[in-house]
């Protein structure tokens, strides 16, 4: 092997957000976040016949670098046009007070989901399990992207995301994993298990819901915004958990897809105020610096969700339109 020239010693220049301006919306671009879904599952599970190495071949993290660059600038730039997120509004002495009370005001005002309230009342058997293998890409790997999180945090908050995870993962009953339940869940309605069998239909907004969760936890310098973005998530995911198992029960669904959904209804409402008060409102307390990256991954979280449940919603109508209407009985065969 050749000694090192000097200039080899530099780092390699990390590609420009602009190297990828030909996807005019990369939070919708399917090609673009499954190629970033695909780079960061190297460091998850991996892939069948590809070398664990690859997980930090150079070549593929500043490819990875280049891809975050773009989608972090999509999601600064679609947060402050929703205006979701603005600056801290300092209400007093103690700045993780206010970041308590602004996440507070942003999932209360976020209201119910339409797809929630559409898998309660309309849904069909079949697009409920559409819905069922568009979130597997999430709920199969289920708060895994947090546990990143864990070494880059210290004190209250560390020891509240801990309890938050020891929960997520079954409070020390393996049958219990919340991965794992899901998974019984899909196997109950003759679904397979493995992730990779969604891939192939999961919309662009969906593989981005999941994307901004890695993105986060897999970058220190975001971590204030990954913790923001679980207190958001948290805090709007009970009442719906709830609306999507009494839909369950409407399509009288199999007991283990009950058991999931209901498993949240409980534990998320616990979930929403532990993240917000005892993670998000302890990691601001020790430093207050990390305010508004909180209330910009809370925001992300409401806005990319939302994205993906439009998406959803657009496909299940679009489906309704394309059917055909059920032939009307003549008088003849009445």
């Amino acid at each position: 092997m050749r000694a090192l020239e000097p200039d080899d010693r530099r780092p390699r220049a990390v590609p420009e957000a602009r190297a990828f301006g030909d996807v005019d919306e990369p939070l919708r671009d399917r090609d673009f976040q499954l190629a970033l879904w695909i780079l960061y599952e190297l460091h998850y599970r991996g892939f069948d016949g590809v070398d664990p190495h690859a997980e930090w071949d150079p070549l593929l993290l500043v490819s990875r670098a280049g891809l975050e660059r773009t989608m972090e600038h999509a999601l600064r730039e679609l947060v402050a046009s929703a205006g979701t997120a603005d600056p801290v509004e300092k209400t007093g002495d103690n700045p993780a007070d206010d970041v308590v009370l602004a996440l507070t005001r942003m999932t209360v005002a976020d209201g119910p989901s339409t797809v929630s309230g559409f898998l309660q009342r309309r849904a069909t058997r079949t697009e409920f399990c559409q819905y069922l293998g568009e979130r597997a890409i999430y709920h199969l790997r289920e708060s895994d992207p947090q546990s990143f999180v864990l070494p880059r945090i210290d004190g209250p908050a560390k020891v509240a995301l801990a309890e938050l995870q020891y929960d997520e993962y079954g409070g020390g009953r393996p049958e219990r994993l919340h991965a794992t339940m899901f998974a019984r869940a899909l196997e109950s309605l003759d679904m397979p298990t493995d992730l990779a069998s969604y891939l192939p239909d999961v919309s662009g907004e969906t593989l981005a819901s999941v994307n901004v969760m890695s993105l986060f936890a897999l970058n220190r310098r975001l971590h204030g915004a990954a913790m923001g973005h679980l207190a958001a998530f948290e805090a709007t995911s009970s009442l719906p958990c709830g609306r999507i198992a009494r839909g369950a029960r409407r399509l009288k669904l199999p007991e283990s897809v009950l058991d999931y959904y209901d498993e949240h209804v409980e534990a998320d409402a616990v979930h929403e105020q532990l993240a917000i008060r005892s993670i998000c409102g302890n990691l601001v307390a020790a430093d207050p610096g990390l305010a508004d990256d909180v209330l910009f991954g809370a925001a992300t979280c409401l806005e990319v969700d939302g994205m993906a449940g439009e998406a959803l919603m657009r496909r299940w109508l679009d489906e309704r339109e394309r059917r055909p209407e059920p032939a009307k009985r003549s008088r003849a065969a009445g």
